[in-house]
């Protein structure tokens, strides 16, 4: 026998969960955002969420949907046990949710990972008209070498920006991006969480020259001449070669070096990507 309190309770789970749709994506799939059930009732029960889902999972089985992608608020992790019982498992997670999936194709998950690598960018910052370049000494390394100010980069944020940011943030120099210089990949890296990290360091042309550095994060800052830069065994191995590299370009040409930057419109409607290469002649931009 149902108490009518408990039949009360489901009927209310069942309105709430009544207003959940799926958001069907370009590649056969469907995602569910338990955001949009709002604040969820007092008692609506995992066992009713369970049931709503086994349910949905049915129906999308047989319209040949291939993945389910279900995105649950930190506030209502509890749901993440019922969504495991049904096969799902966990994605990724963010400060405020979780995403976990299920594979409804045929064979092994097709599913891509989620985002595998950490993006570090730093400024090589070279004042042409002194040849002298800004290195900083890390507050925080045990051992006090050369290097060029940079750090993480922020999502959503181009690759020059962070360099020209982390540079002002570290040093009080303002920057104007020039040309990406080199890339670094490491596998396995230990300050990533064991992941790959991507550390690229770019070109900068000063604007300020009067260094006020972050005393919290630097040790010592200064305007260095680029070709002791290149020579003091007191460096990074990765900036004493760019260092090498740098020196190249101001004496021959950055041309020889310089890895530069368009922006062409996406396939997306009304988004831009950045492409970075050598440049080209005008002769060969404009072939048709």
């Amino acid at each position: 026998m149902v108490r009518p309190w408990r039949a009360l309770q489901r009927a209310r789970g069942w309105r709430a969960l009544a207003g959940l749709r799926e958001r069907p994506d370009e590649f056969g799939g469907v995602s569910v955002d338990l955001a949009r059930l709002g604040p969820p009732p007092r008692r609506l029960e995992r066992a009713a969420f369970g049931r709503w889902l086994r349910d949905a999972v049915a129906r999308w089985r047989e319209e040949g949907r291939v993945a389910v992608w279900l995105r649950v608020p930190i506030l209502q992790s509890g749901f993440a046990a019922a969504a495991a019982s049904q096969g799902f498992a966990f994605h990724h997670a963010e400060r405020g949710s979780s995403t976990l999936t299920l594979w409804l194709g045929e064979g092994p998950s097709r599913l891509p990972g989620y985002a595998s690598h950490q993006l570090g960018v730093a400024g090589a910052v070279l004042d042409e008209s002194t040849g002298k370049v800004l290195v900083v000494q890390d507050r925080n390394r045990t051992i006090n070498a050369w290097k060029f100010p940079g750090g993480l980069s922020n999502p959503g944020e181009d690759i020059g920006d962070t360099a020209v940011r982390e540079v002002f943030e570290e040093t009080g120099i303002k920057s104007e991006f020039k040309s990406i210089l080199s890339i670094r990949q490491q596998h396995e890296h230990p300050g990533a969480f064991g992941k790959s990290d991507m550390y690229i360091i770019c070109r900068l042309e000063p604007s300020s020259f009067t260094i006020s550095f972050c005393q919290q994060e630097c040790l010592r800052c200064e305007w260095m001449d680029l070709d002791e830069l290149a020579r003091t065994k007191h460096a990074t191995p990765i900036t004493s070669n760019v260092a090498k590299l740098l020196l190249y370009g101001y004496r021959e040409g950055f041309e020889k070096i310089d890895i530069t930057m368009r922006e062409f419109p996406a396939v997306y409607t009304g988004l831009f990507y950045k492409l970075y290469h050598r440049e080209l002649p005008e002769s060969y931009r404009n072939i048709t």
